[in-house]
């Protein structure tokens, strides 16, 4: 059966933690808001979204839809994902590690998000410009090292070895941590200049998953969204520094 993504046209955002995982998988998938005719466009994520009869209504994209289920929030797309697509580990216990991680990465990207809108979502960036630039000076200072250094101990501590974040093989979570150090360096490129000596375990997981065959030929294809100021990670050059 086909997966059926939902989440915002034209934006990579929460939508491509999931979308890395199904191009990884190569799995048969439509990101509907991307396609026009019946029962796909942004008009079709709404219905779902404002349905008054839908018995289990997602309160926010993303949202995964197979058959009948429909699945709302990332971290449990991809629990329920993870074992389908090969991307989780055989062990149940570790599966709710990886669960764990992904929820940690969760906390991390609404972080992100605040460097941009600290004040509310409803207010334009530029309505909020001198919060953002108080908030990303903090979140360059203390934020960016406390979760990338937790997540560079969590590569250094795995008993199966520093290649994965969890067990001895490619899990989701990986693909998320790609994407982690993909969007830093593209939103605060002065801040996250150094992270390769800062964060070695961390560096080599992004290159080993950018170059794993199905997410290269996903990262060079239109599929791939280009990030920009419409997405969680946005490049708003005031608001980068040089880490301390």
């Amino acid at each position: 059966m086909t997966y059926e993504l939902y989440y915002w046209d034209g934006i990579q955002g929460r939508g491509e933690f999931v979308r890395l995982a199904l191009e990884e998988a190569g799995a048969d998938y439509i990101d509907i808001t991307r396609h026009s005719g019946r029962g796909r466009g942004t008009g079709a994520m709404l219905s779902i979204m404002q349905s008054d009869s839908e018995a289990h209504i997602p309160f926010a994209p993303p949202f995964l839809k197979e058959g009948d289920l429909i699945i709302p929030h990332v971290a449990n797309i991809l629990l329920y994902l993870g074992p389908k697509l090969d991307l989780a580990p055989d062990d149940e216990g570790l599966r709710y590690v990886v669960n764990g991680l992904q929820l940690t990465i969760t906390d991390f990207v609404a972080e992100v998000h605040d460097t941009h809108h600290p004040i509310a979502t409803s207010l334009y960036y530029e309505d909020q410009k001198e919060e953002a630039k108080a908030r990303s000076a903090d979140f360059i200072k203390e934020r960016i090292p406390k979760f990338l250094g937790y997540f560079e101990r969590v590569l250094r501590q795995n008993p199966y070895g520093s290649k994965h974040a969890a067990g001895d093989a490619l899990t989701y979570v990986d693909l998320s941590l790609f994407q982690i150090v993909e969007g830093l360096v593209y939103a605060f490129p002065k801040a996250m200049s150094s992270y390769r000596s800062k964060y070695p375990l961390l560096a080599a997981l992004h290159d080993s998953v950018e170059h794993r065959p199905n997410i290269a030929r996903y990262l060079k294809s239109d599929r791939r969204l280009p990030f920009s100021t419409e997405g969680i990670f946005r490049h708003y050059p005031e608001l980068d520094m040089d880490a301390p």
